[in-house]
């Protein structure tokens, strides 16, 4: 199962989330919910940044599907509203396979 746990701060903002395990949907390489999960990571991430001045330290390992990302100033209004865009494209994914990937919030 995919695991992807934010990390919201007092002010609601998204601070960090990190992502870990495979889905299990499908043969590795050809499964949809993980190959679904990872592409709307991978271009959150990449449009947050190109498009903010956040400079996040992001750490992951290909192996595990472990990645981690975290922001030290959560100020960034376009940073949250990509970040908060990136959630519901999951939310959306975990509807429709909720045995396959969960996101839960801290």
């Amino acid at each position: 199962m995919i695991n992807v746990e934010f990390h919201i701060n007092d002010d609601g903002q998204v601070t960090s989330f990190n992502m870990e395990g495979h889905a299990m949907f499908g043969e590795y390489g050809s499964d949809i919910v993980c190959a679904g999960a990872s592409a709307v990571v991978f271009g959150s991430v990449n449009a947050i940044l190109n498009m903010t001045d956040a400079n996040p330290s992001i750490d992951m390992e290909e192996e595990t599907g472990y990645f981690n990302f975290e922001v030290t100033d959560p100020d960034d209004e376009k940073l949250q509203t990509l970040l908060e865009s990136m959630i519901i494209s999951l939310k959306t994914i975990e509807e429709e396979y909720g045995e396959n990937i969960k996101l839960s919030f801290k």
